[in-house]
């Protein structure tokens, strides 16, 4: 198991990027949680195998059908709580 923390920059917010995340990460079968930042970012973390992990950076790639990803930040980090499902997360 792996966990990343990723940071998706361009037009992410207010095209249904949390939601179609998160239906993504569930069909991965996926850990974790994302949310938007103030700036206009998408932030995430999601933990599983790296095979999983591959496939939901591959898709962010493009994300949801209205968004432009101009940027992804992935990073691997230790997991610091514990993840029960892939949730969209409402405060920054």
């Amino acid at each position: 198991m792996k966990t990343v923390h990723i940071i998706v920059e361009g037009r992410v917010q207010g095209v249904f990027f949390r939601d179609y995340t998160q239906r993504e990460a569930e069909r991965l079968n996926l850990k974790g949680w994302v949310r938007n930042r103030p700036e206009g970012s998408v932030e995430l973390v999601a933990s599983g195998t790296v095979h999983q992990l591959d496939s939901l950076v591959e898709w962010l790639q493009t994300g949801s059908p209205r968004s432009v990803v101009t940027a992804l930040q992935v990073e691997e980090i230790l997991p610091t709580e514990k993840l029960p499902r892939f949730e969209i997360r409402y405060k920054a």
